[in-house]
């Protein structure tokens, strides 16, 4: 070792002593060594992004399939963005979505696991002893350059024509500095920061074993990368670095947006003396947008914030049975020869995911919500209805609370053998005549049915033959006797050969009673709705339908006189 870089060293970081043995002790290798280890490593920033919950099922199932570990890393090192109870916000986005991390921050304050502190905040001092280490061989200097100096030398590559663009070969003003110069200047209280001396001196290209994307080929790192910031703070590139190796990551498995800093992490690796772990590079989750595709956008669509999916209320299963479509396309076959099995069986394979992007598709995922949904058993749905209710929908949780029975007693009527609801905002929306006490004042006449012939007749022959003891059979007949004596085929068959010699068909009685009832055409059972509703609130609706289609005969005899 250079006694002048040991000097520098001591003169950069001299409240650091230990040294990197220290560490490379204390964080000995995994007793599991050889097996698969991955991590999810969020900034806490803002409101988790849809692709980060998208890359933490990636490396949440590939590890544990793989027998191994899965561990939570908090990169906090830019503390001018950091979100207050920002970590409890991302541990609880994993645990309301069964991401489950064998390591990691429990809490803001509370870690799991003996590779810890997994927060780089808490990590200060160990990227300090490594980048003192890499000063000391002369692979690291302080950089004394202003924002303005650094602003120049942009202005003078770019006015050369300059090849290089970044602090790099002769535009590194402080790279061949005297380590004399710059303890003076350090002693002089001069700002700096840290600096890694890139070995590259020429446009060299590097190549990348890539498990989805196979080999990538790139541009050699030859920017001398800021690794200490003027806080002491460590930057992500070199912070993750000294992490991914102590903590014994494996699989570094994560979006494809940082394929362009991967030369330089590599670099660092290698300047290190560290083993390079496996990189894979997922694809970013894409929309439609007219003819073309685009990223996600948390400034634009509400379906990149995972928070969008909790209050809407798809079913955590359904969303990530739908990322898993999104990770390797056979999942749907294998799900189709597993409809029972679940989803945690499946092996994310990571070379079979897609090189182009994933097309996130919101009718696709109400699609595999709804069979989701279907699957459940009635006391599961008013289980998860209720808990999502309880936070994104008070008045109904009101409702669902003073009336747990019935409530019940109304899934079976729009949930069996039924996929009508993908998300359980829909349940309010689509069955408003089961859940709204004022629905009866809510009905019109404006429907192209009320103008069939003998409407108001129908309903109040139907008022006349109603008895609540009926079941089903015997309601049905009463309905078809009704249809058979205004001239409403009771066999739609016979109504299809000939139409004109009908006002309608039963389906079309049907209906007039559906409106009356529902408001709508269409609806689960009408018989099993009217015994829902009961007795008094049935008839109540058909009278008030009925009162309606008088008005509406009279206003328009109002019109033609």
């Amino acid at each position: 070792m250079d006694n002048k870089y040991k000097k520098l060293a001591d003169a950069v970081f001299p409240d650091i002593h230990k040294s990197i043995d220290y560490y490379e002790k204390l964080y000995a290798p995994r007793a599991s060594k050889g097996k698969v280890v991955t991590r999810f490593a969020p900034s806490p920033t803002g409101y988790m992004h849809i692709g980060g919950l998208y890359v933490s099922l990636i490396n949440q199932s590939f590890a544990q399939k793989q027998g191994g570990t899965f561990y939570l890393r908090i990169e906090d090192t830019d503390q001018s963005r950091i979100l207050e109870n920002g970590v409890t916000e991302i541990i609880n986005t994993l645990n309301n979505f069964d991401i489950q991390f064998d390591e990691g921050p429990i809490s803001e304050t509370e870690d799991i696991g003996i590779y810890g502190p997994y927060r780089q905040s808490d990590r200060k001092e160990i990227y300090q002893t490594y980048a003192k280490h890499l000063i000391k061989q002369g692979k690291a200097y302080p950089c004394f350059c202003s924002k303005e100096d650094l602003e120049k030398i942009r202005e003078e590559q770019i006015s050369s024509n300059s090849s290089i663009i970044g602090y790099s070969g002769k535009y590194a003003k402080c790279r061949d500095m005297s380590p004399d110069e710059a303890i003076k200047r350090i002693a002089n209280g001069e700002k700096f920061v840290v600096r890694m001396k890139s070995p590259v001196t020429g446009m060299n290209r590097v190549v990348v074993k890539d498990i989805v994307r196979g080999e990538i080929s790139t541009e050699d790192n030859y920017i001398d990368t800021v690794i200490i910031k003027g806080d002491g703070l460590p930057t992500y590139h070199f912070a993750h670095i000294i992490d991914d190796h102590l903590m014994h990551t494996t699989h570094v498995i994560r979006a494809d947006e940082w394929i362009a800093s991967l030369p330089m992490h590599v670099q660092m690796f290698k300047m290190l003396g560290f083993e390079v772990p496996q990189y894979a590079h997922v694809c970013a989750i894409l929309k439609m947008d007219g003819d073309s595709k685009r990223k996600l956008s948390k400034r634009k669509d509400p379906e990149a914030r995972v928070g969008f999916y909790f209050e809407q209320g798809y079913p955590v299963v359904a969303v990530k049975e739908y990322l898993l479509n999104l990770i390797n396309s056979r999942f749907e076959t294998w799900r189709e020869q597993n409809p029972t099995t679940s989803y945690k069986d499946f092996e994310i394979k990571l070379n079979e995911m897609s090189k182009s992007g994933a097309l996130f598709d919101l009718a696709k995922l109400s699609n595999v919500s709804k069979k989701i949904i279907k699957s459940m058993t009635d006391e599961e749905v008013m289980s998860q209805v209720f808990n999502w209710s309880k936070t994104n929908s008070p008045q109904f949780y009101e409702y669902i609370q003073s009336n747990p029975e019935k409530f019940l007693q109304s899934i079976t009527i729009w949930h069996k053998n039924r996929m009508d609801i993908a998300k359980w905002n829909e349940i309010e929306t689509q069955f408003s005549y089961l859940y709204d006490c004022d629905f009866k004042n809510k009905l019109n006449a404006d429907n192209e049915l009320c103008d069939m012939p003998y409407y108001e007749e129908i309903l109040t022959e139907y008022l006349k033959s109603y008895d609540s003891k009926d079941d089903s059979t015997m309601w049905f007949e009463k309905v078809k006797a009704i249809a058979n004596k205004y001239n409403y085929a009771v066999k739609t068959k016979e109504y299809k050969q000939n139409p004109e010699k009908y006002n309608g068909s039963i389906v079309d009685v049907s209906t007039m009673l559906r409106l009356a009832l529902t408001g709508k055409k269409d609806s689960p059972d009408i018989y099993q709705i009217s015994q829902y509703l009961g007795e008094d609130e049935s008839l109540g609706r058909v009278e008030k339908m009925i009162s309606l289609v008088k008005k509406k005969d009279r206003d328009k005899i109002e019109c033609v006189i």
